[in-house]
């Protein structure tokens, strides 16, 4: 028997006599399924769909009906022109629609749908029925369709002209995604309404009202316009008229030409006018912009989109004026049909433009402009200093003098200030051993010469005229304070080595270094020069007590050159010509015995190595990944403390492993997440209760969660019956000696809670303050431990959901190297 048949023995049916790769068409239903799960994709996608094709239909007034949250049904009804009966059939039919007849027509098509995809695919997935009203019919129908989109009923109906359609149970043809919807029917809802919010800015001279009804309780209002022909007047009804008091106009202007050139545009070929740019943006002053990205609405030609560049670049020029928080933002950018592609996604959410660089050339500049125009400006009141003449008093010439001092320390300067300072800190600190009485005089010695080498005015005059010249500046620094010279003597090494450690080598015998290329002396040591001065030149300094007057500084520079070639010089190395012996078959065989060292390194770090991230700052990343997939929270008990290294780092063995704890950042994290999780805030009650004028979804997700706000010391009193945008008023805030929290802090936790509703979180103020606690109450470094203390803070590490840093970014504990893999090398 074939190998063929005896498969076909053995598997029954399995095997037909069509071959095995046959290419066959999907049956109608099954496309029809297939694409119709992917044109409605959430909740907001289907309410969207509905709601455009209401404003298509020319409403006037829309009102979005839910029921759970959109879990059991969503209904949308409006005051349009109704569908005829001759359009009942095709009304839900795939790719029938009345906006376009080929494709030609796309590029001038300005409503909203035009695929005829939308009710189509919510019949796949929902149960749809449809009740309308044309304006030449005296009497409405109400319409049901099967999952097909078939029309299966047609009865009369009383209804005043427009539609209403209705879904339930969305999703329920798709077992895997009802089920996933129904588990985050907060979050689809939070999502809806946030595009909703977006239809409702835009779209002047249309009510739309959004309610939602939970169970057999009240239905509530979650969001409602008035029809106004003003996107500010939307704005105002959606928000409140809190954040109408924060906003800018925008007002567009031209590219600038550093703009054009930054963008790789050239004005000449630039269109004119091809832009026009109309909304608002936040003022740019902190405390009036959001602590996320939430409230930012883009549209293009009046369509709803997410132009992902546009947003980074309005949110980039926005943090050059509040660096901290986000701005609100509506902006609507009107473009010739023909420069704009909306046929890029199923939502019709990104859109491809023509000139998209100029569009950002044009954002950049308008909204550097609005800011600069005294949004956020400071004047720092500098008054010049007035110009030399000869009639000018003694005292204003000495006062000039004092003024000009600080050029020394100017960035043109070649004394390195922050070098300085870090050099004198290691000196400081290596020279701690001494005795209380050489630390108590010489405390006073050293702030009196760098009093001295700093602050005194006619010695910095004399050695501000050769400050071009590194090695004259080495001069006039030794003849600037000769208590200053040895104060710097002290510490130059430390400063040099600091600069490159791989371009320096110690000299024997001598704490100095010589550095091996001359120009790069120049360069990086200019301040510390005398360090790379040979042992005769020095000498001959301390031999010649003779310097230079203020009189003699006008030839100073001639002398310098002089002396430069004798005194200044720095060493020559003598190199050795060594003859070598070459082959190319003695190389060849070296090289293969090095590729087979590396192969064989190679294999036993497959073996060995599960830990390659380096401690270093670039490889945090790979590091903490590391030990997520190789650490578990069980294996923090089993590791052995070997010791304590440098009074600030607990060393500790796994099996062949050995691991390096930061004792400090180990702790801080552990009373961090302590505080976390069992600390409630104490709150503070107001005299009188304080309006937060919370939009309608804000309120219902801080009355949903309001065990997570009492938790972190907010209460509310809550006024079920009143208006939108007034249900909630704050009535105690939570204080901790010198922290306070206000209405800021309630927003950002109302977004957390908006993402992950009910779970315990706290706001970015309160982590802040919880982060501060925990460092202060923790093993700081330079504290000894014991065995005990070492062991207790590594098994911690186990009982935290988060070890691997801590609050404030600072690693806990890094790999540092494999017992086995050492020993083989």
């Amino acid at each position: 028997m074939t190998l063929a048949s005896n498969l076909r023995s053995s598997r029954g049916t399995c095997f037909t006599s069509e071959p095995a790769g046959a290419i066959r068409a999907i049956d109608k239903h099954s496309v029809h399924q297939i694409c119709s799960g992917q044109v409605v994709l959430t909740l907001a996608t289907a309410v969207k769909e509905l709601v455009e094709n209401s404003i298509d239909a020319g409403a006037t007034n829309i009102d979005v009906k839910l029921k759970e949250s959109g879990a059991e049904q969503v209904e949308v009804a409006d005051n349009g022109k109704g569908v005829e009966e001759a359009n009942f059939e095709g009304l839900t039919l795939k790719h029938h629609t009345s906006k376009l007849r080929d494709f030609s027509d796309l590029i001038h098509v300005e409503t909203f749908g035009f695929r005829g995809e939308a009710l189509s695919s919510l019949c796949a997935l929902s149960d749809l029925s449809v009740i309308t009203c044309h304006e030449s019919s005296q009497v409405g129908t109400k319409l049901v369709f099967d999952h097909k989109g078939h029309l299966v009923q047609k009865t009369p109906h009383p209804r005043q002209q427009g539609t209403t359609v209705s879904l339930q149970q969305l999703f329920s043809t798709l077992p895997v995604r009802h089920k996933e919807f129904q588990r985050n029917i907060k979050k689809e809802y939070a999502k809806m309404i946030h595009v909703l919010q977006s239809y409702c800015i835009i779209s002047t001279g249309v009510r739309i009202t959004c309610s939602n009804q939970n169970g057999q309780g009240k239905r509530s209002t979650v969001l409602s316009t008035s029809g106004s022909q003003s996107m500010r007047d939307n704005i105002g009804a959606i928000f409140g008229p809190k954040q109408l008091q924060s906003l800018l106009p925008f007002q567009q202007v031209s590219p600038t030409e550093n703009v054009i050139e930054e963008y790789g545009l050239k004005d000449a070929d630039l269109p004119k006018q091809l832009f026009s740019i109309t909304g608002f943006v936040s003022q740019g002053d902190h405390g009036v912009g959001r602590s996320t990205t939430d409230r930012q609405f883009y549209f293009i030609n009046n369509r709803p989109c997410d132009p992902l560049k546009v947003t980074k670049l309005v949110n980039e020029v926005y943090h050059m004026y509040n660096r901290h928080q986000y701005p609100f933002v509506a902006l609507n950018i009107a473009v010739a049909s023909e420069c704009v592609d909306v046929n890029v996604t199923p939502d019709k959410r990104q859109i491809f433009l023509q000139e998209e660089k100029l569009l950002l050339a044009i954002l950049k500049t308008s909204l550097i402009a609005m800011y600069e125009g005294g949004v956020n400006k400071i004047s720092l009141n500098y008054t010049p200093p007035p110009s030399t003449s000869k009639n000018t008093p003694l005292h204003n010439k000495a006062e000039r003098e004092e003024d000009t001092e600080p050029v020394i320390l100017s960035p043109k300067s070649s004394l390195n200030l922050a070098g300085l300072k870090a050099a004198f800190s290691s000196h400081y600190s290596s020279s701690s051993g001494k005795s209380s009485k050489e630390k108590a005089s010489g405390s006073g010695t050293t702030q009196k010469t760098l009093q001295s080498f700093f602050k005194d005015p006619v010695k910095t005059s004399s050695c501000n005229s050769s400050l071009k010249s590194p090695l004259k500046y080495t001069r006039q620094l030794d003849k600037c304070s000769s208590a200053g010279k040895s104060v710097l003597d002290g510490f130059r090494y430390q400063a040099i080595t600091s600069v490159n450690n791989e371009t320096f080598k110690e000299t024997s015998g001598n704490s100095h270094a010589v550095p091996e290329d001359p120009e790069l002396e120049t360069e990086a040591c200019t301040p510390y020069e005398d360090s790379a001065v040979s042992p005769e030149a020095k000498r001959a300094r301390k031999d010649d007590a003779h310097f230079p007057s203020e009189e003699e500084s006008s030839t100073f520079s001639n002398a310098g050159e002089k002396q430069s070639s004798t005194v200044d010089a720095p060493v020559s190395l003598q190199r050795r010509t060594v003859h070598l012996q070459f082959s190319l078959a003695e190389l060849g065989k070296k090289m293969r015995r090095l590729q087979d060292q590396q192969k064989q390194r190679a294999g036993e770090e497959l073996l060995y190595r599960r830990f390659r991230a380096k401690i270093n700052p670039g490889e945090n990343h790979s590091a903490e990944e590391e030990l997520k997939k190789e650490i578990s929270k069980e294996m923090f008990k089993e590791m052995e403390i070997i010791g304590q290294f440098n009074l600030g780092f607990i060393i500790t063995k796994l099996k062949s492993d050995l691991f390096m704890i930061d004792q400090h950042a180990t702790d801080e994290k552990y009373n961090f997440e302590m505080l976390q999780q069992h600390t409630i805030l104490q709150g503070q009650k107001l005299i009188v209760p304080q309006k937060l004028h919370l939009t309608a979804v804000s309120e219902n997700v801080l009355i949903e969660n309001i065990e997570i706000f009492r938790n972190n010391g907010f209460e509310f009193l809550i006024d079920e019956d009143a208006q939108v945008m007034e249900r909630v008023k704050l009535v105690s805030l939570p204080t901790s000696k010198n922290w306070t929290f206000g209405p800021s802090d309630i927003e950002e936790l109302i977004f957390m809670l908006s993402d992950s509703p009910g779970v315990m979180c706290r706001p970015s103020r309160v982590r802040q303050m919880f982060a501060s606690r925990a460092c202060r109450k923790s093993v700081m470094i330079g504290t000894a431990l014991n065995v005990n203390e070492m062991k207790k803070l590594v098994v911690h590490m186990g009982e935290i959901e988060h070890p691997w840093n801590c609050p404030h970014g600072r690693p806990t504990m890094r790999h540092l190297a494999n017992l086995d893999v050492i020993s083989q090398d």
